[in-house]
């Protein structure tokens, strides 16, 4: 493929992706797009760039690894988001073999699934979904009230909790050293008290 064309697929399933989270039956609305996937996109292509991966696969798996949530809801995101993928990069005309990798990147994920991680574009994808939870706190205190109806101390442990599981689940040192002054603070500010 050449540049053009490489940027024209990437395009595609970024408008897509946004034009799922802009419909009525998104499950959490329009703000993952600006306050999730754009920041999982940006750490994926540092961290594909820092270790001389196909950008263009991990990109594309950063666009659609939480699809599935979107379209179909939380449960089982990681399988929906599969077929959801699949589906639409074969409409794009996306190589068969280059769809199974974002398959496995999609798949693989949630960190607390435990999955065993064959590639570094897995490997990526995993770290820069946990590293854009760093950026989104409010996110999660909005999840955890609205979604999850936790009282103010059940969310300030479940916000502890998934934030030091996400830190300590990250495959690179390079990305433990990115993310650790935003870690210390949620340690500060959240782990306060831990009984």
């Amino acid at each position: 493929m050449n540049e053009v064309n490489e940027k024209n697929i990437v395009d595609k399933v970024r408008d897509f992706v946004e034009e799922e989270c802009k419909k009525p039956t998104s499950k959490y609305g329009y703000e993952p797009f600006e306050n999730h996937f754009k920041p999982v996109v940006q750490y994926a292509i540092l961290l594909a760039n820092k270790f001389g991966v196909d950008r263009e696969l991990v990109e594309i798996s950063a666009w659609l690894h939480d699809i599935g949530s979107i379209i179909y809801g939380r449960e089982n995101h990681h399988i929906t988001g599969c077929e959801i993928a699949e589906k639409k990069l074969m409409e794009f005309n996306y190589p068969k073999e280059k769809i199974e990798l974002v398959k496995k990147c999609i798949f693989n994920h949630r960190g607390s699934k435990g999955h065993n991680l064959d590639t570094l574009e897995e490997k990526i994808i995993v770290d820069a979904d946990s590293l854009a939870n760093f950026d989104n706190v409010e996110g999660i205190l909005k999840a955890a009230f609205l979604y999850e109806n936790l009282n103010q101390l059940e969310a300030r442990k479940s916000i502890f909790k998934k934030l030091t599981n996400k830190y300590n689940q990250l495959s690179f040192d390079y990305s433990k050293d990115i993310i650790k002054p935003k870690y210390d603070a949620v340690v500060l500010l959240f782990g306060g008290n831990e009984k």
